[in-house]
């Protein structure tokens, strides 16, 4: 596949996979859980396989496990499914002028492959809108190593889960090694603010039921970026303006 790709899409792709390979671990940490869970839970061997590659969404995946336990209706474990995963519906939009001018098929499965560390990485490389050349190469290096990844590391946990005790706590490893990937994607007042507030809302939030919290924070914390990303606008729009009252230049003004 690489051999047919032109030279800055392999090296396009090539850069995807060197820009994701810090996270590897975790998601390996996070796969491992998710297939354990699902290998313990009601799920028969065959059913979990089919989620794991079907579904590929290893929150929601966990969140569904004790209402089929509890044998609620399908209505239950598809809204809570869709709550948990509302955050790739702000992930969707901003890829939606990226890759827009693909077609329908296409843009469906990059939306499937799309993560919460593929979008963050992806956001921080700043690509253009619209065509650029390897844009789309860099998104399918870290999908694809995202993808195996996951894919490699639940399937061990589902048929090995006999092999892994519970009180390894694995979740915990894969929590720690998504830190460095949040703390480096803070680069700016707005993000600081955001994150602040994500983190304080699903914290008061955590109790609430089909597990509302983090689609609440993620709510929370886009008004918080956007409420930050207009103070700072409206401070340096009357910073401009009281210079050119005054007659001073805007400090940075190379005139």
């Amino acid at each position: 596949m690489l051999a047919r790709l032109s030279e800055t899409d392999r090296r396009a792709f090539h850069e995807g996979l060197r820009a994701y390979s810090p996270t590897l671990m975790a998601i390996f940490s996070w796969g491992l859980v998710t297939g354990v869970a699902m290998s313990k839970s009601v799920m028969t061997l065959p059913q979990a396989l089919a989620m794991s590659l079907l579904v590929y969404a290893g929150s929601s995946q966990l969140a569904v496990l004790p209402l089929l336990a509890a044998k609620l209706p399908v209505w239950t474990v598809l809204l809570t499914a869709a709550m948990v995963n509302t955050r790739f519906v702000i992930f969707s939009a901003g890829l939606a002028p990226h890759f827009s001018y693909q077609p329908l098929w296409r843009r469906t499965l990059i939306g499937y492959f799309n993560g919460d560390v593929i979008f963050l990485l992806f956001q921080k490389k700043s690509f253009a809108l619209g065509p650029v050349p390897g844009k789309e190469a860099y998104f399918w290096g870290m999908a694809s190593a995202s993808w195996l990844t996951w894919q490699v590391s639940s399937i061990i946990g589902i048929l090995l889960a006999s092999l892994f005790p519970d009180k390894w706590g694995l979740s915990l490893a894969g929590d720690l090694a998504l830190v460095p990937v949040m703390v480096s994607a803070v680069t700016s007042r707005s993000t600081l603010a955001a994150v602040f507030v994500a983190g304080v809302m699903a914290i008061l939030a955590f109790d609430l039921p089909y597990r509302l919290a983090l689609p609440l924070a993620v709510f929370m914390a886009i008004v918080a970026g956007s409420v930050v990303d207009l103070m700072v606008e409206r401070a340096d729009l009357r910073r401009i303006r009281s210079a050119g009252r005054d007659g001073s230049r805007p400090a940075g003004d190379p005139r």
